[in-house]
């Protein structure tokens, strides 16, 4: 099957964002993909670490989700895109959410961020909650995919917990903060996630000037098959069981595994 990932800058404009990535959507359906993955934060993003974002976030049946399940119906393609989600109770933080809908519009499911990104001199839990780890897998034609968000590239666990919940492609939306090693890390990361876990990787990266960008579509066997390079837009590869149950075969890694990963 084609799949893509798209790419774009969003930003305090959910208008504007949500007009960015229908046309990143319409690309994809246009080249005759059937899944398009959109960023982390697609919805809303804002790099001010004062800024109050709780306003500005929404239900799982709000204008934004709503709009994107409209768009895939419309175009018959799946689309998995990053959102802030509105606290669920009063006094609650928002959570980093990303959903998933298939080609008809209905939900798949969602995603709540469980690494929230503490690190870099950067505290994205001061605003946002952190949630226990429940996988968030769906198939679509002959692969089942798994969803994880940015900073859980860093935890190989996570790649792996999902991998023993049925993924054999993991979709990573993102928005990977730009500076020093920081490309080189988000390259690195997204290869060997796809090695260790002899698994496709669809990661969709915010572009500059906060973020990398740098969105890619990896092979198992860690080769990158297509690349989106720095500017706005789509890139788009075929990928199926075929390959993946050759490299499989050849490097017998999951199988020779005598570890699991049990959440904590």
């Amino acid at each position: 099957m084609l799949v893509t990932v798209g790419q774009f800058s969003a930003t305090t404009d959910k208008s504007a964002n949500l007009a960015t990535a229908t046309g990143l959507i319409e690309r994809a359906a246009a080249q005759g993909a059937r899944l398009v993955v959109l960023p982390e934060n697609a919805m809303y993003s804002n790099p001010d670490v004062t800024a109050d974002i709780v306003p500005e976030t929404e239900p799982l049946d709000g204008p934004f989700a709503t709009a994107i399940a409209a768009l895939a119906r419309k175009h018959g393609i799946a689309v998995v895109a990053g959102m802030t989600e509105a606290p669920a109770g009063e006094h609650g933080k928002p959570s980093n959410a990303v959903f998933a809908v298939d080609a008809g519009g209905g939900l798949l499911g969602v995603y709540r961020k469980v690494h929230l990104y503490d690190a870099f001199g950067y505290r994205e839990s001061d605003r946002v909650q952190a949630h226990a780890p429940q996988p968030l897998v769906f198939t679509l034609d002959d692969l089942t995919f798994g969803v994880l968000t940015c900073y859980d590239l860093r935890f190989p666990e996570m790649a792996r917990f999902l991998v023993d919940a049925g993924a054999e492609a993991l979709v990573v939306p993102a928005a990977w903060v730009a500076g020093p090693a920081k490309e080189d890390h988000w390259i690195a990361l997204v290869r060997a996630r796809a090695i260790e876990n002899t698994a496709y990787v669809l990661a969709s990266g915010q572009t500059g000037p906060v973020c990398t960008g740098q969105s890619a579509i990896v092979d198992p066997m860690g080769t990158i098959v297509a690349s989106a390079g720095e500017a706005p837009g789509v890139v788009s590869a075929v990928i199926g069981a075929d390959r993946l149950s050759a490299v499989r075969a050849k490097n017998p890694s999951l199988a020779n595994r005598r570890f699991k990963v049990i959440p904590a």
